[in-house]
């Protein structure tokens, strides 16, 4: 992935625990039943400074290797400098980096691999990237566990007539071409998934939520502030109206009385016998 796609640790840090109670446990353990006796290699692409691993790691058997992806060499160090996991029997794992743009991954960079994940990624592949990752997985014929990709649905308790109109705005943003890039956007996880039905692969969803309210105040401020600046940025002729909005909603966040369901998908992926 480019820059464009850059994101803060600070921001990956404030979501990772709502990130850590939306995925799906259930596939995770479905995932963890297709692994094979002994030592374990997980490939996490667009893996960030580790909040998958962290979630996962104490779910699989070990011994565990990681081998991160992500073209972020800081964010990925901040990965391999924190603290590490367990896996699920309290034994110590091992981690790697793999630095490089998920455009040019090949079935090579996965070889060996028991695993493949990656958690809120996506929604923000372009098609060339989305089909590298696919075939590189294919390629290498391992289970491959893909979580939190948005669908586009949100919903706002309690509701207001704006919120349809800077939902679709949002996700138009998410599919606009930007330093050359196009996102997918919430198209991600359904191309994905037929690219992999395609290969012959079965693929199994599961319907992941977001549910922030009073419990998490600063995601849920920071996470309405970018859903609107993105709104408006896509559509200038916006920008009159969230004004008024964005002073309802901070006023009813500071309330406790806000509450935004933000709809994802997780996929797993595997070949068929």
């Amino acid at each position: 992935m480019s820059e464009i796609l850059e994101v803060s640790s600070e921001w990956l840090a404030l979501r990772e625990p709502e990130d850590a109670e939306a995925r799906s446990r259930d596939l995770a353990l479905t995932a963890a039943a297709m692994l094979p006796v002994g030592p374990i290699v997980i490939h996490d692409l667009g893996s960030g400074t580790g909040s998958m691993m962290r979630w996962l790691a104490p779910l699989l058997p070990g011994p565990q290797t990681w081998i991160l992806h992500d073209w972020n060499a800081d964010l990925l160090e901040r990965a391999i400098e924190g603290v590490r996991p367990t896996d699920r029997d309290n034994a110590a794992i091992s981690i790697d980096a793999q630095p490089g743009n998920l455009a040019d991954l090949r079935p090579s960079d996965l070889a060996g691999a028991s695993l493949v994940t990656a958690s809120a990624l996506l929604d923000v592949l372009t098609s060339r990237e989305t089909h590298a990752v696919v075939d590189a997985c294919v390629g290498a014929g391992s289970p491959t566990l893909l979580a939190l990709s948005v669908t586009g649905e949100v919903r706002l308790s309690p509701r207001d007539e704006l919120d349809v109109e800077f939902e679709h705005a949002f996700n138009a943003h998410q599919l606009r071409e930007s330093g050359g890039r196009q996102q997918l956007g919430r198209y991600g996880a359904p191309i994905a998934r037929g690219l992999f039905s395609q290969a012959g692969w079965r693929v199994r969803p599961s319907t992941t939520v977001w549910r922030l309210d009073h419990r998490r105040p600063r995601l849920l401020t920071e996470w309405f502030s970018g859903w609107v600046d993105a709104a408006v940025e896509q559509d200038p002729g916006l920008r009159a109206k969230a004004t008024r909005y964005r002073q309802l909603r901070t006023a009813q966040i500071e309330r406790g009385e806000l509450a935004a369901h933000v709809s994802h998908v997780d996929l797993l992926a595997w070949p068929r016998k």
